[in-house]
C-alpha cells in the first residue's frame, strides 16, 4: 500500500472523523484543517468564511477532502441560518479550491463535498447524475457549492463532487436522532411515509471517498446513496425490526411543517437517487440495502 498524504476539512464531522480514523487505521498521513490555532502538528489554519487558508501546510498533499459546512438540519432554517449554511460551503469550498489553485505541486484530487439536495423533489421519478438541478434553497446551495470548485477544475485538478444522501449512524446527522427515539418505542413514519428517503450506510460513504480518491480518471458529480432507495415507511419497518420495537407513532406532515418551518419540505421531500456513476466506476456497497445498513449502525461502538 502506498502512503498518501491526505488534508481534511470537516474532520470533526461524523463522515470526516470515520474519513480519517480509516486513513489513519491504513497507514496514510491525515492532515486535519482548523479553524482555531494548530494544537499538534497534523493541523493546519484557515478560516473558510474568511477565505484563508494556510497553504504551507497543504504542501505535498496527495488529495484534499472538503467536508466541512454547518448542519443542514442543526436549526431552523431562518434566513440568518441559511446565510450561515450557504457561507460555510460556498466560502470554504471557494478557499480550499484557490489554495489548491496556487500550490507549486497540487494534489492529484480535490474532493468536494455536495448532497442529493441538488436534485430537489424528484417524487417517485428515479434520478442519476445526468438529472438537472432542482428547485428550491437545498438545489441552489448544492449548485452553487460544486461551482465554488472551479479554481481547482480550471487549474487542471481532478475534481469529484460527492452528492450524499441521508447518511446511517448510530451517532451524529439526521440518523442519529431517529435512533433514540426509536430505541425509547417513540418512532414512526413521517408524513404519509411514502417519500423516497436515499440512504447510504456510515461504511459505504467512507468506502465510496476513498474509492474517488483513489481511481484516476473520475471526475464531477457522484451520487453517493444506496443502490435501492426505499421510503420512510420501509425505513420505518427496518429500523422497528432490528431495535425490536413498535413503530406506531406517526407525525402528520402539519406539524413537521409547523415545527421545523421551511426544512420541512427536506424531510417530506422525496428523493430516490440512485448511484449509477460510482457503480459503473466498479464500486461495490457493502450495505446496498436498508436493513443491513441499519444493522451495521447499530453495531457501532
Amino acid at each position: 500500500m502506498q502512503r498518501s498524504r491526505i488534508a481534511v476539512a470537516g474532520a470533526s464531522g461524523l463522515i470526516g472523523g470515520a474519513l480519517v480514523r480509516s486513513l489513519l487505521a491504513d497507514g496514510h498521513e491525515v492532515v486535519r484543517l482548523v479553524r482555531r490555532a494548530p494544537r499538534d502538528a497534523d493541523e493546519v489554519r484557515w478560516d473558510p468564511e474568511g477565505r484563508r487558508v494556510d497553504t504551507g501546510g497543504l504542501a505535498g498533499c496527495d488529495a484534499v477532502v472538503n467536508l466541512a459546512g454547518v448542519g443542514v438540519g442543526d436549526r431552523r432554517w431562518t434566513e440568518a441560518y441559511k446565510t450561515r449554511i450557504r457561507c460555510s460551503r460556498v466560502l470554504g469550498t471557494s478557499a480550499l479550491a484557490e489554495a489548491v489553485a496556487l500550490l507549486d505541486k497540487p494534489p492529484r484530487v480535490f474532493v468536494n463535498g455536495s448532497a442529493m439536495g441538488f436534485y430537489g423533489e424528484t417524487g417517485d421519478r428515479v434520478v442519476d447524475e445526468s438529472a438537472p438541478a432542482g428547485e428550491g434553497f437545498l438545489p441552489e446551495l448544492c449548485v452553487e457549492w460544486e461551482g465554488a470548485a472551479a479554481p481547482a477544475q480550471e487549474a487542471g485538478v481532478r475534481t469529484v463532487f460527492t452528492r450524499t444522501g441521508l447518511v446511517v449512524a448510530r451517532k451524529g446527522g439526521a440518523w442519529g436522532r431517529l435512533f433514540p427515539l426509536f430505541k425509547a418505542g417513540l418512532g414512526g413514519r413521517l408524513g404519509d411515509g411514502r417519500q423516497y428517503w436515499s440512504f447510504i450506510a456510515l461504511h459505504d460513504e467512507v468506502a465510496a471517498i476513498r474509492h474517488l480518491i483513489d481511481t484516476d480518471g473520475l471526475s464531477g458529480p457522484f451520487n453517493l446513496t444506496a443502490p435501492n432507495p426505499v421510503t420512510n415507511q420501509e425505513i420505518t419497518a427496518a429500523m422497528g425490526r432490528v431495535l425490536h420495537r413498535p413503530t406506531l407513532f406517526t407525525v402528520p406532515s402539519p406539524v413537521l411543517r409547523t415545527v421545523l418551518g421551511e426544512m420541512s419540505g427536506d424531510v417530506l421531500g422525496s428523493q430516490r437517487v440512485v448511484p449509477k456513476r460510482l457503480l459503473e466506476s466498479g464500486f461495490t456497497f457493502a450495505f446496498p440495502e436498508i436493513e443491513g445498513a441499519v444493522r451495521a449502525a447499530h453495531a457501532e461502538p
